[in-house]
């Protein structure tokens, strides 16, 4: 039998990133358990809900093992109500990159290691891309005026 290695993740806003994805699909066979902290800058627990279902729906696309959960809106807190040593090998931290990441300036990845004396691996997602939302151009008004036109106006001399 061979033994099935076993991960947290905590992410939220790279919750369905490739990168993450990615990165899991490295590790697999394994199983995997998806913290989404429900921060109130990213909507609170109904915008969390929303995600996880959307990332766990990504996951298992991808072919791998994942369930999860909306946890507590501070991060620390949300790892710590639901680490367990015995039932975890490593946890995974997806962050987006320095100069967008309030977890990376709060030192994440490292005050979770020191909390739980875990191992801790560290994922770097981009940002994702707004849907651009495409409309018509708008209409044009019809003043009986056509685009040449213009090479009417003037140049006549009346004597």
């Amino acid at each position: 039998m061979t033994w099935k290695r076993s991960f947290l993740v905590v992410a939220n806003v790279t919750a369905t990133s490739d990168e993450l994805i990615a990165a899991l699909k490295a590790r697999a066979p394994a199983s995997f358990t998806l913290v989404i902290p429900a921060t109130p800058s990213g909507g609170g627990r109904e915008a969390a809900v929303v995600k996880l279902e959307d990332a766990l729906e990504q996951l298992r696309a991808a072919g791998l093992e994942a369930q999860g959960s909306v946890g507590n809106g501070d991060p620390i807190l949300a790892v710590t109500d639901v680490w367990d040593p015995k039932r975890y090998d490593e946890i995974i931290v997806s962050t987006l990159p320095m100069r967008f990441s309030k977890w990376l300036r709060a030192g994440l990845p490292e005050r979770i290691g020191k909390l739980t004396d875990a191992p801790v691996s560290h994922i770097v997602a981009q940002p994702p891309r707004p849907e651009h939302e495409l409309a018509p151009p708008p209409a044009h008004p019809d003043n009986g005026m056509g685009p040449l036109s213009v090479l009417a106006w003037g140049g006549r001399k009346e004597l």
